[in-house]
Parts: C-alpha cells; sequence; structure tokens
C-alpha cells in the first residue's frame, strides 16, 4: 500500500494555524497595531506626523497641555530619554513644538505648540478620530466599549499610571 506523504509547501494562508499564538492576546495586539499603524499612515500621508510612533500623542499633549515637560511625554508614550529627545527636536525643526526653560527650574524643559502644530494638531484629532471609527465599525459599540475599558487598565498600569 503506498504511503501518503503529507501534503508540503506551499500553504494557502487559510489553511495555516497560528500555533500557541492562536490563544496569545499579545500576537493578535502587535498584529492590530501593524495593520492600523498602517492604515493611520496612509491617512496621515504628507503630513509631519505620518510614519513612526510618538508623534501624534507628542503634538496633541503639548496642544492640550502647554508647558507639558519630555520627561511626562516620554513615561506616557514609554520611550526612553534619548528618544524623546531626538523626537522633540525633530518636532521642533518642523516648527510644530518650541522648547523653553521652565521658570521654576532652569534645568527643566517645557513644550510648547507653535501654530502650525496647532492647525496641524486640530486636523489630526480629526484623522485619528475617523480612522479609529472606521476601523472598528464591524465591532458593536458595547464590545469596542469593553474593549477600550480593558486595554485602557492594561496600559495606565504598564506605563506606571495606577500607583
Amino acid at each position: 500500500m503506498p504511503v501518503k506523504k503529507k501534503k508540503g509547501p506551499p500553504y494557502p494562508v487559510e489553511t495555516v494555524g497560528l500555533d500557541v499564538l492562536e490563544d496569545t492576546l499579545s500576537f493578535y495586539i502587535r498584529s492590530i497595531n501593524i495593520a492600523l499603524s498602517r492604515d493611520l499612515d496612509d491617512r496621515l500621508e504628507g503630513l509631519d506626523v505620518a510614519r513612526g510612533t510618538g508623534k501624534i500623542t507628542t503634538l496633541l499633549l503639548v496642544d492640550s497641555h502647554p508647558g507639558i515637560r519630555p520627561s511626562v511625554i516620554a513615561q506616557l508614550i514609554m520611550r526612553d530619554r534619548s528618544a524623546m529627545g531626538r523626537l522633540v527636536d525633530q518636532m521642533i525643526d518642523h516648527d510644530l513644538i518650541t522648547r523653553r526653560n521652565a521658570p521654576d527650574d532652569g534645568r527643566a524643559q517645557e513644550l510648547h505648540i507653535t501654530e502650525k502644530g496647532a492647525d496641524l494638531a486640530r486636523k489630526v484629532r480629526k484623522i485619528a478620530t475617523k480612522q479609529s471609527s472606521d476601523f472598528f465599525a464591524g465591532v458593536p459599540e458595547k464590545d469596542q466599549k469593553r474593549l477600550l475599558d480593558i486595554l485602557r487598565r492594561v496600559y495606565r498600569r504598564t506605563a506606571g499610571l495606577d500607583q
């Protein structure tokens, strides 16, 4: 009796199992993050905050919290001091924010939005809100709220905000 050979490559994508990843939240979060980032980058194409991480959050936080310190943003976006410094320098070079010494502590820096940065922040808020709504349109609102609550709690713990 002939031995049946196991079918080999090519493997159609719908037949490939995810191994242990099938049941790991981290796999799905990383994968969805990639898809979300690509989609948002496409929507932000041509704007100074496209392509990269941390720029949108920094822009929005500086716009909504005048004088915020880079160290606070770094904690919120989970960046180290040198990465945050490079990000701030890049945003200053694009005339989106300015950096000033803090009046109460000459060693500390404060960040402020420029007119160009404020205009961009208004555009980005609209784009980011619509993108989130569009991307998750197939998920019932109740489930979106539950997922957001869970992810918010995990984020706050991970960022050291629940102490």
